[in-house]
């Protein structure tokens, strides 16, 4: 199992913040924004204050700010004066820094309020679609690289999870479903990435739909039973990693015709696997979108 990182590479740096890692030495050295230590074998590494300091830099860089003018700045004052500068397009940026923060310290509490100073201004549909979607892509590069650890992705995903379903009771609460179509809700065998599925969840109960979500690694055979109790079901399902490539048309062939033949029953289908989908081989009954907005434009 991966441990915990609290010190980072100077390739962690460049993933995490942007800056490539010929820019940070040269900074390091013109400026001496960053002070990292060093390995037995003359390797850098940086600890998560020196993280923090560089995503501010980053930040205010990227706002105008010449680097000899933020070298000049104690470090304790950037955070303020970044804070001081987030306004429009770029406090989103400032906001996933401190997402991406919250993530690396485990720090429960800094996630809270800075998704509780975004709910002050924007909807959780906003906060989703424009902060959460771009730090879930983020965090599956990180994820990839090596970056962070899965401890990491799993606390944030997990929290994330958290802002959903209480998002998604507060909606089943004083929405009254006016619709004969029921939603089924599901991911298939051995996939497990279901936050997406959990927000379509949300958006198809807030229109008034029938939605019932079953949740990861749902096989075929196990959705059969729901044909006996409802009539007209959209199945909904989300492929990330599963099924795989050469998989698919045998799968898709299969849900057919044990779901499709009889009824109007339909299946809708996103995710990055279903990008391989070929729209031309299957059934008129299977609809392929390319996003989250593609389907919920559909309800």
């Amino acid at each position: 199992m991966n441990n915990l990182k609290s010190t980072f590479s100077i390739k962690d740096l460049e993933n995490l913040t942007g800056i490539k890692a010929h820019t940070i030495r040269i900074w390091e050295r013109r400026y001496n924004l960053l002070q990292p230590e060093r390995t037995e074998t003359n390797i850098r590494y940086y600890d998560l204050k020196s993280l923090q300091t560089l995503l501010n830099v980053s930040y205010l860089n990227d706002n105008g700010f010449k680097i000899s003018k933020i070298a000049a700045i104690p470090k304790d004052k950037l955070g303020e004066l970044v804070k001081n500068n987030a306004v429009g397009d770029s406090a989103k940026d400032h906001t996933l820094n401190l997402l991406k923060l919250s993530m690396l310290n485990f720090d429960q509490q800094m996630f809270q309020s800075t998704y509780t100073n975004l709910s002050k201004t924007k909807s959780f549909r906003e906060i989703f679609n424009d902060i959460l979607i771009p730090l879930l892509s983020e965090i599956g590069v990180l994820w990839q690289t090596d970056t962070i650890t899965p401890a990491h992705e799993h606390f944030i995903s997990n929290l994330i999870r958290q802002k959903i379903i209480l998002n998604t009771e507060k909606v089943q609460s004083t929405t009254i479903s006016n619709s004969n179509t029921t939603f089924v809700l599901f991911l298939p065998d051995n996939e497990i990435h279901e936050l997406g599925l959990m927000y379509l969840n949300f958006e198809i109960i807030s229109r008034g739909y029938n939605s019932i979500l079953l949740g990861p690694s749902v096989p075929i055979s196990s959705l059969i039973s729901l044909t006996d109790n409802y009539d007209n079901i959209t199945f909904v399902s989300y492929f990330t990693i599963k099924p795989e490539i050469d998989e698919l048309p045998k799968y898709l062939k299969s849900f057919e015709n044990q779901l499709l033949m009889k009824k109007d029953n339909t299946l809708w289908v996103l995710g990055k696997m279903a990008e391989h989908v070929k729209k031309e081989k299957v059934s008129t009954k299977i609809k392929v979108f390319n996003s989250i907005d593609n389907l919920i434009g559909e309800l």
